[in-house]
């Protein structure tokens, strides 16, 4: 049996992202609430929710830790080529809950989904308090993909995409990164790796590294980032 750290509803102390386990790796702690001062609390120590509806919360900060450095995007020959098409109209934070429940939705590959109402209540509270954000991609006025995560400092903190054409997520990821490389953010947070990501420019760093730079940035002014939303 699994035996972590146990976060009551009054304490919002983590304990420190190098005692997470190995195995699962990065498991830190379990328990305490989704309210906005606790996530908040959470992301700025690199340490993040992820648990399916029949679990407990329960908190992660995997070593490796997967990021893309805003100057490493890559974008390929044919994601270079449905760009300059301009297909898709890009925009921010037009319909944050839409997005969020979209990656919620069941995957074709199937499984379950790990974005709960709970989740979805709590970052959307997040959303109105201008810490997360969407960014959209929409074709004939309906919402085709998109993306959505928590911006705090000069760092974000990506949680999820979802596509319902081709391409759409990549074209919302990629306006992302120029949008975040004009308002000087160093690095996206992936948190765990995956062929779409790394596709794009993702890799993994190791997390004493992460630290470092989430240190560096995570109380910068972030200036105009996110006014035009």
């Amino acid at each position: 049996m699994i035996e972590i750290p146990w976060l009551s509803a009054d304490n919002y102390d983590f304990p420190p992202s190098e005692s997470a386990l190995l195995e699962p790796n990065g498991l830190l702690a379990g328990g305490g609430d989704l309210s906005a001062e606790r996530l908040v609390a959470a992301y700025k120590r690199g340490i993040f929710p992820w648990y399916e509806e029949d679990q407990p919360i329960l908190w992660w900060s995997p070593n490796p830790r997967a990021v893309l450095f805003t100057d490493e995007l890559k974008i390929s020959k044919s994601l270079a080529k449905t760009l300059r098409q301009k297909r898709f109209e890009i925009r921010f934070d037009y319909n944050f809950e839409a997005v969020i429940r979209s990656c919620s939705a069941p995957r074709e590959e199937g499984g379950g989904t790990w974005i709960t109402e709970e989740m979805i209540h709590a970052y959307c509270q997040l959303h109105a308090k201008g810490i997360a954000h969407s960014v959209e991609t929409w074709q004939d006025g309906e919402l085709t993909g998109g993306l959505y995560g928590l911006s705090i400092g000069q760092m974000f903190f990506g949680e999820s995409m979802f596509s319902f054409r081709a391409n759409a997520s990549k074209i919302a990821f990629v306006h992302l990164v120029k949008h975040l490389q004009a308002c000087h953010f160093p690095m996206i947070d992936c948190q765990v790796g995956n062929p779409h990501l790394e596709s794009l420019g993702a890799r993994e760093i190791p997390l004493e590294r992460f630290k470092e730079i989430l240190s560096a940035h995570i109380n910068a002014d972030p200036g105009h980032a996110w006014n035009h939303a």
